[in-house]
């Protein structure tokens, strides 16, 4: 049996906000886990039963490797060679890894060959993350998971309280409160329906979702 999931096409992206929903309320019966905003994904992890290490990650042929995690070793592993990587960035990168755990390991057979290494001398290939760019398949899965994980609804309806989602200004500074990037902000809020962006424009316009006139979120 392989280590990794077969890929599932989501047909209801809500299927996967669930997943990472389902965790947060999970932590919040444990004791010390209960999140708070901005969440540290690595406490996510760590709840999970995974750590999180900063290390050097080598290049390969295909270029520069953001991050990666190893399923055997229940490790994710960010690249420190990329400065980039702190900050928002960085907690985006690490839910994004999270999401490779919760939606394609199959933790079963993990744990299996964690326990009986004796019995499989091969490592199995890790999962590895490289710059963002136009994401698919997989990969678009685990980054819809950490915007799920790092921005919930509820958190964000906190957020946007006397805030107006056309002004930059104050989208930049839910992006600061949140401590993620302007850009998984604004993918998270059109992705609610919330505004909506157009191609190559930096004009925001309110999206369908909870919103009234003056572009305020009730």
């Amino acid at each position: 049996m392989s280590i990794f999931k077969p890929f599932r096409f989501y047909a209801d992206k809500r299927e996967i906000e669930g997943q990472a929903e389902k965790i947060l309320q999970q932590m919040k019966s444990a004791p010390n886990y209960t999140p708070q905003f901005p969440l540290d994904p690595t406490r996510v992890a760590e709840f999970l039963g995974l750590d999180v290490v900063w290390d050097r990650i080598p290049p390969d042929e295909q270029g520069q490797i953001a991050a990666r995690i190893l399923p055997t070793k229940k490790l994710i592993e960010i690249n420190e060679d990329i400065p980039e990587l702190r900050g928002g960035f960085g907690n985006s990168t690490i839910a994004h890894e999270i999401g490779h755990w919760v939606l394609h390991v199959n933790h079963d057979e993990a744990e299996g060959r964690i326990q009986q290494q004796s019995l499989f001398p091969e490592t199995p290939p890790p999962f590895l993350c490289r710059a963002l760019g136009e994401l698919k398949g997989i990969e678009w899965q685990a980054q819809y998971f950490a915007g799920c994980l790092l921005m919930p609804r509820d958190v964000l309806q906190e957020k946007a309280k006397h805030r107006t989602l056309t002004k930059w200004s104050h989208l930049y500074a839910m992006a600061e409160d949140l401590e993620v990037t302007i850009s998984n902000l604004t993918t998270r809020l059109q992705d609610l329906g919330w505004i909506h962006i157009p191609n190559n424009s930096k004009q925001i316009y309110l999206g369908k979702s909870h919103s009234n006139e003056q572009g305020q979120l009730f």
